[in-house]
């Protein structure tokens, strides 16, 4: 297992300790960079972003901005999937040419770059997403019974960047590998990403003992190869 920095299992995470000056960057992709730990700046060059909406806090330049739609702008095929699993997502779009900055709630933000791969994440985990990524809906499994979580969660695929927010503090990536199985609070879940199987595990012990036994209580494992990114602070 591994902290935030420069994780790399597929693809990579940065924060803004990876550059002096504070600014992530990742190269050759549209420009997401990081201002602080809280802030992230998109540099529009005639292009376009989506985002969460209500998430812009300034922007400079010409810059216009509509409701990506219920779908989060990725058609109806996908509003339709999101109608009838619950699995909302309200994005913006962002489109022209200037440096657009976003921020939630004062979280934290992680950039994650997908090259072609798939990433599972809590839609409301959701900061912004570059151009050639898209979003989807999938089976996440009886989380909903003990967390309040919907039974479906979105993926997000294709190339580009997505940012993440993590309430509570900055968050961590935890590496997975077939000798080293990873169980998660669903409640500090925010993605998962690489060649993982989620399971439940159900009657964990540990919640008795700090005075949270439901009754019912569900944990997510995964087992496999990649990065399950978690937040300090629990839903």
């Amino acid at each position: 297992m591994s902290g935030l920095t420069n994780t790399r299992v597929g693809a990579a995470a940065w924060d803004a300790r990876d550059e002096p000056d504070g600014r992530a960057r990742i190269a050759g992709m549209q420009p997401f960079r990081l201002h602080g730990t809280r802030i992230l700046e998109v540099d529009l060059r005639g292009g376009s972003v989506r985002a969460a909406t209500g998430s812009m806090i300034a922007y400079d330049g010409d810059v216009t901005f509509k409701n990506a739609g219920m779908g989060g702008g990725d058609g109806l095929r996908a509003a339709l999937k999101r109608r009838a699993t619950g699995e909302s997502i309200a994005l913006m779009q962002c489109s022209g040419t200037g440096v657009v900055r976003f921020a939630k709630d004062a979280m934290e933000v992680l950039l994650v770059e997908l090259a072609g791969d798939t990433l599972r994440a809590e839609s409301e985990r959701l900061l912004a997403l570059s151009d050639g990524l898209s979003t989807d809906v999938a089976f996440a499994g009886l989380r909903g019974a003990s967390s309040g979580q919907g039974l479906f969660t979105t993926t997000v695929s294709g190339h580009g960047v997505a940012a993440l927010l993590s309430a509570g503090g900055p968050p961590i990536a935890l590496e997975v590998s077939p000798q080293y199985p990873l169980v998660v609070d669903p409640d500090a879940f925010i993605a998962s990403q690489g060649q993982l199987n989620q399971t439940f595990v159900t009657d964990v012990s540990w919640r008795t003992l700090v005075g949270e036994g439901s009754g019912e209580a569900f944990s997510l494992r995964f087992d496999g190869k990649g990065v399950v990114y978690i937040q300090p602070e629990e839903r």
